[in-house]
């Protein structure tokens, strides 16, 4: 059974950093495409970042690029999403992701994802 674990959410002031990690199992890790989305109140479910299968390739949201870095480690079935100069705008529910595809570049093609962790930034 596909099971993603998130977790590293919390509060944080503007400005700051968080690390999530999310730990996959019940599948072939390393033949997917990885990702994060995000989803606040009232806005539509965001791909924050993207990797492909083998960490090659990344893709990232406009809002997040030069501040977010997502990498993984395929031995460990392990994502992650370090986090810099976090943004009030940032506060959302982040979710790990896995996708059908060895890369994708968009929300709808990560068809399994996890419960989530909370990001909450502000003063």
């Amino acid at each position: 059974q596909v099971q993603l674990v998130e977790s590293g959410g919390g509060y944080v002031q503007p400005g700051g950093s968080l690390r999530l990690t999310c730990t996959a199992s019940g599948f072939t890790f390393s033949g997917s495409a990885m990702g994060w989305i995000r989803q606040a109140p009232g806005k539509e479910r965001e791909l924050v970042a993207g990797i492909s299968w083998n960490g090659v390739h990344t893709t990232y949201a406009d809002s997040v690029k030069g501040r977010f870095t997502i990498s993984r480690d395929n031995a460990k079935n392990t994502i992650f999403l370090q986090m810099n100069s976090l943004k009030p705008e940032d506060t959302a529910v982040y979710y790990c992701a896995r996708s059908h595809y060895i890369l994708a570049t968009s929300q709808n093609e990560y068809a399994w994802w996890g419960q989530g962790t909370q990001v909450t930034v502000s003063s």
